[in-house]
């Protein structure tokens, strides 16, 4: 990127049945290879270099928009907002490039309550960025981030954490409903993957007979976890756990050849998995503007 030049917004729709998905890029967090649990870092970083990624990961963050007639939108994940440095925090100039108005968002479903998917619901002034929302997650993330005991019982280097879920939240309370599975929005389902967090939940968005599988953080690094799934993150809560996760729904969706997207596959983060040795391959579906 030229010097003092900014990153233009990045936003891309795909016609799904009657419905539009729009991703909505937050920017990238860079992070070390040490944040890779599971593997060597040495083998980490061989599938870097292997996938022609440098050897310091950047992070690629998505949020995605649902649209449609007769519905009003619905958002999945925020970004994190306004607190992640220069790289984060571009999902508002995404979304204003849709014409969508944050006040017009009435549902907000979040996978999890990592500052890298709830951060954005507030604005640098603490208030409610979408005034409107209900925000929709899981039971269990709620009770794990949420609870009355979750800031006695938190690790003191995850305290932070639980505190910036806390805060995020906060200006929806009254407007916050949690549930376990099943049907949250017309043609969205909640589909539970706990492991990176207790109640970290994917959505499958079905419009006629198209669908959509938003798997949000099962693969954080594209060049290491589809070739090595035994690969984890330092962000998991349960790594055993996120790791049994990642093998099933890796196996289901290559033997379905699902559509799939995620919030950390790179931008435009739509395609498909298929099995290549003893690990996985991501095939990029192939953009076409949408009508």
């Amino acid at each position: 990127m030229a010097e003092g030049s900014k990153a233009l917004p990045g936003a891309l729709r795909w016609n799904l049945g009657d419905l539009t998905i729009t991703v909505l890029n937050d920017g990238y967090l860079p992070v070390t290879l040490d944040i890779v649990t599971g593997i060597p870092k040495a083998e980490a970083g061989a599938l870097q270099a292997a996938g022609f990624r440098a050897e310091a990961p950047r992070l690629t963050l998505n949020a995605f928009l649902i649209t449609g007639p007769g519905r009003a939108p619905v958002l999945i994940d925020t970004g994190m907002g306004g607190f992640g440095g220069d790289t984060l925090g571009r999902v508002p100039a995404a979304l204003a490039l849709t014409g969508t108005r944050p006040e017009e968002i009435e549902t907000i479903l979040l996978t999890h309550l990592h500052p890298d998917h709830a951060g954005g619901l507030l604005t640098r002034e603490g208030r409610a960025a979408y005034p409107n929302a209900e925000i929709i997650l899981h039971a269990d993330e709620a009770a794990h981030w949420l609870g009355d005991d979750a800031l006695t019982r938190a690790p003191a280097e995850a305290k932070p954490y639980f505190e910036g879920a806390q805060k995020a939240v906060a200006p929806y309370k009254d407007r916050m409903r949690t549930i376990t599975g099943g049907e949250v929005v017309t043609g969205v389902t909640a589909v539970p993957l706990p492991g990176h967090t207790p109640g970290h939940t994917g959505f499958r968005i079905v419009s006629g007979e198209n669908s959509l599988m938003m798997w949000t953080d099962v693969v954080h690094l594209p060049a290491i976890q589809f070739k090595q799934p035994e690969a984890g993150v330092g962000f998991d809560v349960d790594g055993d756990q996120a790791r049994a996760t990642r093998k099933r729904v890796l196996d289901e969706v290559a033997s379905e050849r699902s559509f799939i997207a995620g919030s950390h596959l790179e931008f435009p983060a739509l395609g498909y998995v298929v099995r290549e040795g003893a690990g996985y391959r991501f095939v990029p579906e192939l953009w076409v503007a949408a009508q």
